[in-house]
């Protein structure tokens, strides 16, 4: 497996001759996104290769379709081109792709090889998130993560754990979870109009969620880029620093353009 981050939550990953792209966020910085109910976020860092560079993809993953920071103006004009795209249930309705997969938490698609590839089918299963405190759904709205099996396999090649906090579901299914490779986004993501409250993992909380799914590779995301990030690089790699080896081994700093065998 390969990993490319290119910003953000952004992740291009080639698995087995599958061209995967994981959030597209592609929109140059310096903009100011509003996330409702009176939050908002402004871009602080660009994408590290355009989107007119990856080349063929064959299937998008977008965690929620709603927040810019995880599907923005210049990810959403490169869906139409992909060869599925996989999402929320409300989040395929929006968006009114024919090729788009919408999967409440649980659900599992499975999807065909590229024509004419020698890849394997897979199998998507959109794996529980919850975006903010309890109740908050009403306002943060439907986010999934994605665990990708080659068909047949137990095991899962890659988890993609989205936005989300950690929560007794997230972590019933984190210590039953059979990982490879793991991309985790943190962030610790907080607004001023809503105080203490956090809508993503601290560097703390990955800690915990990484020692709990001990995936082989753990991958880091979604850290930096943007305003509402508090924790931030500096709270992970703290936390990482003061991680059990265990859970610290693991970890996989990827630097954004750069392909990094997983």
């Amino acid at each position: 497996m390969e990993l490319t981050r290119i910003g953000g939550p952004t992740v291009l990953v080639e698995l087995d001759g599958w061209r995967i792209l994981v959030d597209p966020t592609f929109d140059a910085p310096g903009r100011r996104y509003s996330f409702g109910w009176g939050t908002s976020s402004r871009k602080t860092l660009g994408p590290a290769l355009p989107a007119a560079a990856l080349g063929r993809v064959d299937l998008v993953l977008v965690s929620h379709d709603h927040h810019a920071d995880n599907l923005d103006d210049a990810g959403r004009a490169l869906l139409p081109s992909a060869g599925a795209v996989v999402t929320t249930a409300s989040g395929a309705r929006r968006l009114a792709l024919p090729h788009a997969h919408g999967l409440r938490t649980g659900d599992t698609v499975v999807l065909a090889p590229p024509s004419g590839s020698v890849a394997p089918t897979l199998e998507v299963t959109a794996t529980p998130c919850r975006h903010g405190p309890p109740l908050s759904h009403p306002i943060v709205g439907d986010v999934i993560g994605f665990a990708i099996r080659r068909a047949g396999e137990a095991q899962v090649a890659l988890w993609v754990s989205g936005d989300t906090v950690l929560y007794p579901v997230l972590r019933r299914f984190a210590r039953e979870l059979d990982v490879d490779v793991a991309i985790i986004n943190v962030g610790g993501v907080q607004f001023g109009l809503t105080g203490p409250v956090r809508y993503t993992l601290d560097g703390t909380d990955a800690v915990t969620l990484i020692g709990l799914a001990e995936p082989r590779v753990a991958a880091l995301a979604h850290y930096d880029g943007w305003s509402h990030f508090r924790d931030g690089e500096h709270g992970l790699r703290r936390a990482l620093e003061a991680a059990p080896a265990t859970v610290r081994d693991r970890a996989l700093w990827l630097t954004d353009g750069v392909p990094v065998e997983a």
